[in-house]
């Protein structure tokens, strides 16, 4: 029987809930390109559901103890003291999802003996040393498609909360003001801006389908090229690099997986070739934006704004820059975990489970490493290597840091 090890984030300060604001959720049989949503044999939880939290745990405990299996379950990931670390000595298999990541370093590689898969309960799976899975056999899957949709949504989102300088707007109004000059003294209309996507694979093509109607200009770059009859259908300009595409664009929302190649992407340079007074919205990977670049560019007026929920480390230290930085629109990472998502993301780790128990192949679009090498998906999106580097620094965030006033 195998022991498996499931990092999830804490549940809400207030308690898991008992109810939620609405009764069920769409039914979706198929994502965009056709691909089926997750065919586990069965779930044991109710679509709607908060499963992302320690409580919720992806609905997996019934269907693993059931088969004999160990489960264990903890938001205790980061430092050597932490449940994570002292579990992980015979574990088999490793899960966790990208919004609290569980870094799977080449220490905590050499650490685990016994480990035979990674599983991102999500999309995304740089927070595993790809490499060193491969130089120790080790699967990686993730459950592709399950949110780029979700996140598709907010991307849009942020776009037009910068245009339309909305968060200063709604705090206004809750602090008793009606400053409607300050409002809109940093409001505009997207409607013939040009908008471009770093990566134009399942999420920046969503997000391009999902602006064209608001009357932009649409532009693209991929190491993937897109057909030549969706470029013309969308519209869409293609460039050969994010450097050569910048500079046309008075919004940039990056959208690629992170490995070697994008890390640190936007850093000084790429910056200073964007529009002054650009947009800069970021929910792929915090390391693909240099962190003390995009501070840098807010505080100048470089950029005017600059919004996205992914960070890293992942939590965020409490003194991390970007908390305090102006015109900015972060959240949490929680694009891809609406609870829409999580129900798709909790039956494709089950799906991806029960292939694994049974013996048989994990769907290719899951497969990031497997044999020794990068697989499936992962052969198509990711490039050799590792970016965990610096994860080490998530600890912090449980430190007392003071929050530096702006």
């Amino acid at each position: 029987m195998a022991k498996i090890l499931c990092v999830l984030y804490d549940d809400p300060a207030d308690g898991y809930p008992t109810s939620y604001p609405r009764d069920d959720l769409p039914h979706i049989e198929r994502y965009p390109d056709g691909q089926t949503l997750p065919t586990p044999k069965a779930i044991d939880f109710q679509p709607g559901q908060l499963l992302g939290s320690v409580s919720g745990e992806l609905g997996l405990r019934k269907f693993l103890e059931s088969g004999g299996h160990q489960f264990v379950v903890t938001s205790d990931k980061d430092g050597p003291d932490s449940v994570f670390e002292r579990e992980l000595v015979d574990a088999d298999i490793v899960i966790s999802q990208p919004f609290w990541p569980a870094y799977m370093t080449a220490e905590r590689f050499a650490k685990a003996r016994n480990l035979k898969m990674v599983v991102t309960a999500g999309i995304g799976s740089d927070h595993t040393d790809l490499q060193a899975a491969a130089e120790r056999g080790v699967t990686v899957a993730e459950v592709t498609y399950c949110n780029s949709i979700s996140v598709a949504e907010h991307v849009v989102m942020m776009i037009l909360g910068l245009a339309r300088n909305y968060l200063p707007s709604w705090e206004d109004v809750k602090a008793g003001g009606w400053d409607i000059a300050e409002c809109a003294a940093r409001s505009y209309d997207i409607e013939g801006m040009h908008v471009g996507t770093v990566a134009a694979g399942r999420i920046g093509s969503a997000v391009l389908r999902r602006l064209k109607p608001f009357d932009v200009h649409l532009h693209y770059t991929d190491r993937h090229r897109l057909p030549p009859e969706v470029e013309q259908e969308l519209g869409v300009t293609f460039h050969e690099s994010a450097a050569d595409m910048v500079p046309h664009c008075d919004v940039v929302t990056i959208n690629a997986p992170l490995h070697p190649e994008t890390e640190n992407l936007f850093d000084e340079a790429m910056i200073a070739r964007m529009k002054r007074g650009a947009y800069l919205v970021n929910t792929a990977r915090g390391k693909i934006a240099n962190r003390d670049a995009v501070a840098a560019a807010l505080r100048s007026g470089h950029l005017a704004g600059y919004a996205g929920d992914v960070w890293f480390p992942q939590p965020a230290p409490r003194d991390h820059p970007w908390r305090t930085m102006p015109h900015h629109g972060m959240t949490p990472h929680i694009s891809g975990t609406s609870l829409s998502a999580q129900a798709r993301y909790a039956a494709g780790t089950r799906e991806i489970l029960e292939c694994f128990f049974e013996g048989r192949p994990i769907r290719d679009e899951y497969l990031i490493v497997q044999g020794g090498k990068l697989a499936g998906t992962g052969a198509h999106s990711y490039s050799e290597g590792d970016a965990t580097g610096g994860s080490e620094e998530a600890a912090r965030y449980e430190m007392p840091n003071p929050i530096p006033a702006q």
